[in-house]
């Protein structure tokens, strides 16, 4: 398996010279098997320029999208997604709903002719949705993706993608789950609440086993630890915590993901220096980089 990231940063696109060698643009992975298969993690502003990428290569597209969640940072580069246009191209999109909306509908609002010139039925692309409705497993491609909701406002899922004995594990938002605070967040959904309570021990004990043994763990490291203590109950994680994942879990290579929208190139070269040192303090067995566009990690 080829990784490509194509945008790395959390909450909102960020350009500008501060952000030029992490990147500005907002969650998307192009992730190739071996026989050049493709599979999409996220439609944040990233996937703009992988499909010109690939507009620019005379691709054809026949791919899925997996989609963590429908937030907009992770899906607002879809309509600007330009091989969703050509006939012949087809994709299909896979991703959590709602009880009270489906998948469809979800990604066709933000293309409701209020909001945007092109409505998602005037796509030519054949574009089929296969909604996730509870933690499971599918095939696609001779590739095994199991799913497991993570602790984020909204059904938000981690995706384990395992491939001719390599696994890619994905977790682009996910907050460490403490049962002394649970209880006073609302905009966290109760079937996931209750998944971590019924949780033996750590309820992050479930995360940890999720990404168990694997060999490239991507993992939201959002927030210092001094930036996370204001932001308790946002969703996301400081950088320690991830460090702890990837060690609790046994991965071989730990990729920190979902960089702060302020934080510049140079804080998050702090963020990676510090973790390195953590790393190395604490015995890890694990390596660690930070996500960067343009950056490839072969699996």
């Amino acid at each position: 398996m080829k990784l490509k990231f194509w945008g790395v940063r959390g909450s909102i696109p960020t350009p500008g010279r501060h952000t030029v060698r992490y990147g500005g643009n907002t969650p998307c992975l192009e992730l190739r098997l071996d026989d050049d298969e493709l599979i999409i993690l996220d439609a944040g502003s990233g996937i703009r320029n992988f499909g010109d990428d690939l507009m620019n290569n005379g691709a054809s597209l026949n791919a899925h999208l997996l989609i963590t969640h429908p937030h907009w940072d992770h899906i607002q580069g879809f309509p600007f997604f330009k091989p969703a246009f050509i006939s012949g191209n087809e994709l299909t999109i896979i991703g959590t709903e709602r009880p009270e909306k489906s998948l469809s509908e979800i990604i066709s609002e933000q293309m409701d002719r209020i909001y945007f010139p092109v409505q998602l039925h005037a796509l030519k692309a054949k574009i089929h949705f296969q909604p996730i409705r509870e933690e499971g497993e599918l095939k696609l491609r001779g590739c095994s993706v199991k799913t497991m909701y993570v602790n984020h406002p909204g059904f938000t899922v981690g995706y384990r993608l395992q491939y001719k004995g390599k696994t890619l594990v994905y977790i682009s938002d996910n907050e460490p789950y403490d049962r002394r605070v649970a209880g006073n967040l609302s905009n966290f959904e109760a079937v996931v609440k209750d998944k971590y309570e019924s949780q033996v021990g750590d309820p992050n004990q479930r995360v940890f086993d999720f990404c168990r043994g694997a060999d490239l763990l991507v993992h939201d490291a959002t927030y210092t630890p001094e930036e996370y203590i204001d932001r308790v109950g946002w969703g996301h994680s400081h950088y320690l915590f991830a460090l702890r994942v990837a060690a609790e879990a046994d991965v071989k290579q730990l990729c920190l993901f979902h960089h702060e929208p302020t934080h510049s190139d140079e804080k998050v070269d702090d963020i990676l220096r510090k973790s390195k040192k953590e790393v190395k303090t604490r015995g890890y067995k694990f390596e660690c980089e930070a996500a960067a566009e343009g950056m490839v990690i072969t699996i």
